[in-house]
């Protein structure tokens, strides 16, 4: 699972069709409904907070309106009508780091995507998240390879 800190309009096809299905499953983990991922660390920073399932739709909100923007038929009904207007603070080494891991996989599976954003030094967050000072973010399993 991977919820990710940067503006999904870096994301490819592939990509944010992922992340709308991950962050789905996020929000059925916040709502108590699976059993699955209960002990996931991306979650953490959704589950310290006691709106927890407004901040997962907020955050699916973004998802959708890139999805829409692209043309694609992403199902508005599953995201809840109370959404949170507060944000999340994330790390810029954090951001940067994901970013970075972006890049990697977008050079693999889509180069017009990857060109696009090669020359892009530091990303926009997702609307949810507020960048504040520090390294990558503790719950982030560090690829080495990135």
């Amino acid at each position: 699972m991977r919820i990710w800190s940067l503006h999904p309009q870096y994301l490819d096809a592939k990509g944010l069709v992922a992340l709308w299905r991950e962050s789905l499953l996020a929000k059925k983990v916040l709502q108590g409904r699976t059993r699955g991922y209960q002990h996931h660390p991306q979650l953490d920073r959704f589950r310290a907070r006691h709106d927890s399932v407004q901040l997962i739709d907020s955050y699916l909100s973004e998802v959708y309106a890139e999805a829409l923007e692209r043309g694609y038929a992403f199902d508005r009904k599953k995201i809840g009508r109370k959404l949170s207007a507060k944000k999340i603070a994330v790390t810029k080494g954090q951001l940067q780091y994901e970013f970075e891991h972006l890049k990697k996989k977008l050079r693999r599976r889509d180069r017009k995507k990857f060109a696009a954003v090669v020359d892009i030094s530091f990303p926009k967050p997702h609307p949810l998240f507020k960048i504040v000072r520090g390294a990558i973010e503790k719950w982030e399993k560090i690829n080495p390879a990135i």
